[in-house]
């Protein structure tokens, strides 16, 4: 490759990354809502085949369990700092469940979400073992879910 295209080459990867940049800041209220929402419909999307297996609902497949495990703690590994700004609750905005008792109690809100990873890891741990393990795991999941969403979630 010639010096003049490795330069032009990098002006371009240069310039993207400022344009990236200038988009990432400019996001709306709705676009922060919209990517927590969609790390929530991620996790649910993982956490169904192990609740269908524990239920009996399908046949428990170890692979398939750790592959669900193993996304759930990617996923709720996510930094959670910019999905969480002020302003984005039901109250202020529509679209969203998220009631504006999260601002008012930040330090409750981020350990209960402390919980969901703990009990995801506990998952990831126990859901390629067999079914037993993989029951126990789910109630310190689901039962972290379910203090978050009753303290901090409008119902439907």
């Amino acid at each position: 490759m010639s010096t003049h295209r490795i330069a032009l080459s990098s002006a371009a990867l240069a310039l993207a990354g400022f344009v990236v940049a200038g988009d990432v800041a400019a996001q709306s209220a709705a676009d922060t809502v919209a990517a927590r929402q969609s790390q929530f419909k991620l996790l649910a999307f993982n956490i169904g085949p192990l609740v269908g297996m524990a239920q009996g609902n399908m046949p428990y497949d170890a692979a398939m369990a750790q592959a669900a495990a193993d996304n759930l703690v990617a996923v709720a590994s996510l930094n959670q700092a910019r999905l969480w700004p002020e302003g984005t609750d039901s109250m202020a905005m529509d679209g969203t469940r998220a009631l504006p008792a999260i601002w008012d109690d930040l330090e409750d809100f981020t350990t209960k979400f402390e919980a969901l990873r703990t009990g995801v890891a506990e998952m990831q741990t126990a859901a390629g073992q067999d079914l037993d393990a993989l029951r126990g795991a789910l109630g310190g999941v689901g039962g972290a879910c379910t203090a978050c969403h009753d303290a901090y979630r409008q119902p439907q």
